[in-house]
């Protein structure tokens, strides 16, 4: 390979999608020159692992794959779960407890299934960019999480844009501190075990790959993505991300809608200039 980095991970909405929907030709094209020249390319996304997969078999990937902020870490090919880390049922119970309390939409993880406690606008934007459909439930989501005995990847809650910051900033002052609190959209807070967040992950992902930190870049937009671009020997933020992401990335690139993702492969994964 001509660069010197022998892994690129990459999130998915905001970073790789375009914000219409969609993987560019130019991205497409970036990846697959840099799979050709040895390079392994990675999707590392806060989406379920159903979501993810078709994008990493359009892109005709192999390796892993990265789902649920980390907790859960996949094979391509094989379909092999190698890493499932989930909030135990007593303690996901509480978090819904809490979370419904102040009458949110609400949503739950189970492997391949998302449990929804409002059939709204919000569920419809969901399912329409994430292409899964939720399973709808009583607003008390906490009782089916009791009577299905279930232990979530992940639990969200989904808001209008102007209520992100004040809804992370509740649900991260009662459970930061037992668990990881983040945000991959304006509409999202989402809640993991701790540890288990896309730093994490990519650690798990050099470790699998057997190659140093400093051989890998990892490539963001959002709050979710700082822990990744935080381990990355080259963390990159796209144009579009978010000002907290681009204040510690190492290089900011071209924003989703202008290839950002082959903008790096090229100059760094590649050797080349844009």
């Amino acid at each position: 390979m001509a660069g010197q980095y022998k892994l690129i991970v990459s999130d998915f909405d905001g970073t790789l999608r375009r914000s219409k929907g969609g993987i560019s030709e130019g991205n497409v094209a970036a990846i697959k020159e840099y799979a050709s020249k040895g390079g392994v390319f990675a999707l590392c996304t806060g989406r379920m692992m159903s979501s993810i997969l078709p994008y990493a078999k359009q892109l005709e990937l192999d390796g892993l794959v990265v789902a649920y902020q980390g907790a859960q870490i996949q094979e391509i090919k094989s379909g092999k779960i190698l890493r499932d880390i989930r909030i135990g049922n007593d303690r996901a119970i509480k978090v819904c407890q809490f979370l419904e309390n102040f009458g949110w939409h609400i949503h739950v993880y189970d492997g391949d299934d998302f449990y929804v406690n409002r059939d709204d606008l919000l569920k419809k934007l969901y399912e329409q960019v994430c292409g899964t459909k939720g399973i709808v439930t009583p607003l008390q989501i906490s009782e089916v999480v009791r009577e299905k005995k279930i232990a979530p990847q992940k639990i969200v809650v989904m808001c209008e844009p102007e209520k992100r910051d004040e809804i992370y900033n509740i649900v991260n002052q009662e459970f930061g501190t037992f668990y990881d609190v983040t945000s991959s959209s304006e509409y999202l807070v989402e809640v993991t075990e701790r540890g288990c967040d896309k730093g994490s992950a990519l650690a798990f992902l050099v470790d699998f790959y057997g190659i140093q930190r400093e051989e890998c870049i990892a490539i963001g937009d959002n709050y979710n993505d700082l822990p990744m671009i935080r381990y990355a020997g080259l963390g990159v933020a796209v144009e579009n991300g978010v000002d907290a992401l681009k204040k510690e990335a190492d290089f900011l690139t071209k924003s989703c809608d202008d290839d950002g993702v082959a903008v790096v492969i090229r100059k760094f994964g590649l050797g080349g200039e844009e």
